[in-house]
């Protein structure tokens, strides 16, 4: 794709009002895409304090997700090397038990176009359930199984659970993530950003 083109699929991505009217909190669109990108994060979509800052993982969740890739801030926010591409862009809103899901007319809309405009992507990190369904066609039946069997997908896509803190519980009932999935991880993610 054309730099041309590419800047004009970002500017009709940020003027996206598709899903205005079912959004509390208004439309803010939240990503970090650039054609050159060599890591893709593709997580759900932003909380609200992401929707406040405009900022894709400025949350704890994000200090947790940069310190599981072995970066620091300034690596993560170089658009150049990491690409942000949550399945919708803008703050759903809270549900019940946390906040909502992310409409599906975000990715159906946008998330091929924007894909396929990146082709430089070595590495894929699928957070959270609603990436892993889009994202690992032949996943296991849960979250924990698909994590727990990521060498099955190939070295270019890793499925993580989310970092939030509200998976701390699950963090600590699973030791094996820290030591077999995050050593592999960091040592992906450094050795494409070297």
């Amino acid at each position: 794709m054309k730099t041309n083109d590419f800047n004009q699929l970002l500017t009709e991505v940020r003027a996206c009002t598709i899903c205005e009217p079912n959004l509390k909190e208004g439309v803010r669109p939240v990503l970090q895409v650039n054609q050159h990108a060599k890591i893709l994060i593709a997580g759900q979509a932003p909380g609200s304090k992401v929707h406040a800052t405009g900022i894709p993982f400025d949350d704890p969740s994000g200090d947790r997700l940069r310190t599981w890739m072995g970066v620091d801030k300034d690596t993560f926010y170089n658009s150049q090397k990491i690409a942000i591409l949550p399945m919708a862009f803008c703050y759903p809103g809270k549900g019940k038990s946390g906040d909502l899901a992310p409409p599906a007319i975000c990715a159906e809309t946008w998330r091929n176009k924007l894909l396929e405009a990146m082709p430089e992507i070595q590495l894929t990190l699928v957070i959270g359930q609603y990436a892993l369904a889009w994202h690992l066609e032949n996943r296991e039946k849960n979250l924990t199984e698909t994590v727990k069997n990521w060498a099955a997908y190939g070295e270019q896509v890793m499925p993580l659970p989310h970092p939030s803190p509200r998976n701390n519980i699950w963090l600590k009932k699973n030791p094996w993530f820290e030591v077999d999935v995050l050593t592999v991880l960091k040592n992906r993610v450094h050795n494409i950003l070297k």
